[in-house]
C-alpha cells in the first residue's frame, strides 16, 4: 500500500494511461442501467475517488510544478472522456457536456491544489492543515451517502463505507507519526459530529426527482428556463426536455425545506411553482402557485 502512496515512478505515459482508464471506467458505470442509484455509478457524480486519485498523483510527484501539472492533465483528460464516451448512447448527444461545467471548475482548481498539495509530502503539521479540507469534504460526502443509504437501503452503502476508508487510507499513508494520524482522525471525527448535530447532516435527508410540467395544462413553445429560484441553494431546479418535447423539472431539496421557482417560456410567459416534501404522504408535492 505504501508503494501506491509515494513509491510509484509516475511517468507522463503512466499518468495519461491512468487518466484514460479512469475516464473509460467511469463512463461505463454511467452507461450501464443496472448501476442507476448505486455505489457503482457514484464515481461519475461525486468526488471521493477523484480525491484519492489526486492524492496518489501528488504523493508520486517530484516537485510542486509537476504535482500541479499532473493533477491538471489527469482531470483534463479523464473528465471530458467520461462525457465523450456517453455521447453516442445519449439522446442529449453533445448536450451532455453541459454537465461538464462542474468538473471543469474542479479541473482548473487542480492547478493551485496540486501545487500546494505537494507539501503533504513533508508529513508534518503543515501537511495536515493542507490535507484537512479534503478530508472534511470526504466526510461530508460520506455523510450524504449515509442519508441516501438510509432512505433506500442498501443503495450507496459501498460509497458510504468507501469515503471513510479513503480518509483512513490517506491519513495512515501520508503520515508516519502516530500523533499526526491520531490528531487528523480526531479532527475529522469532530467535524462529522458537528455536521450531524448542528447542520442536519444525517437527519436532514435530501431528495431528487423528476416531475413533468405538461400535467399543469400549460403548453410550452420553444426553450424554457428556470428563474426566481428560492431555496437552500441555486441550481436545485433544472429543466429537462425529452425527445418528444415533454418538459420536466429535475428538482432537489431537503425534506424539511420548502422551495419556489418560476418557469419562463420563449414568449416570456412566466409560471410560478412551489414544491416540498410531504412527510405524511411520504412524497414530493409540486404545485402551481
Amino acid at each position: 500500500m505504501k508503494k501506491i502512496f509515494g513509491g510509484i515512478n509516475l511517468t507522463w505515459k503512466k499518468l495519461i494511461i491512468f487518466s484514460i482508464v479512469s475516464g473509460i471506467y467511469t463512463a461505463i458505470m454511467a452507461l450501464i442501467p443496472i448501476t442507476v442509484d448505486t455505489s457503482f455509478r457514484d464515481i461519475a457524480v461525486h468526488l471521493e475517488w477523484w480525491i484519492l486519485f489526486g492524492v496518489i498523483i501528488i504523493l508520486n510527484s517530484k516537485s510542486c510544478k509537476e504535482s500541479a501539472l499532473k493533477c491538471f492533465v489527469f482531470f483534463l483528460i479523464s473528465q471530458p472522456l467520461v462525457y465523450l464516451i456517453q455521447v453516442p448512447f445519449s439522446s442529449m448527444g453533445f448536450g451532455l457536456f453541459k454537465y461538464y461545467k462542474y468538473w471543469l471548475v474542479w479541473t482548473l482548481c487542480t492547478l493551485p491544489m496540486g501545487f500546494i498539495g505537494y507539501y503533504i509530502n513533508k508529513k508534518n503539521v503543515l501537511s495536515m492543515l493542507i490535507l484537512l479540507p479534503m478530508l472534511f469534504l470526504l466526510a461530508y460526502i460520506g455523510l450524504g451517502y449515509f442519508t441516501a443509504m438510509m432512505d433506500n437501503f442498501p443503495h450507496h452503502l459501498l460509497s458510504f463505507v468507501s469515503c471513510f476508508l479513503i480518509i483512513i487510507l490517506i491519513i495512515f499513508n501520508v503520515f508516519d507519526k502516530s500523533k499526526l494520524r491520531a490528531i487528523s482522525l480526531v479532527i475529522v471525527l469532530l467535524f462529522s459530529i458537528f455536521y450531524i448535530f448542528f447542520k442536519g447532516g444525517i437527519a436532514d435527508s435530501e431528495y431528487e426527482t423528476y416531475r413533468t410540467l405538461d400535467e399543469f395544462g400549460i403548453t410550452f413553445v420553444g426553450d424554457i428556463k428556470v428563474s426566481d429560484y428560492s431555496g437552500t441553494s441555486k441550481g436545485n431546479v433544472e429543466v429537462v426536455t425529452s425527445e418528444d418535447e415533454i418538459h420536466s423539472v429535475k428538482i432537489k431539496g431537503k425534506k424539511n425545506g420548502k422551495y419556489s421557482f418560476s418557469v419562463v417560456d420563449s414568449d416570456n410567459n412566466k409560471y410560478y411553482f412551489e414544491y416540498y416534501f410531504d412527510k405524511e404522504a411520504n412524497t414530493i408535492i409540486l404545485k402551481r402557485k
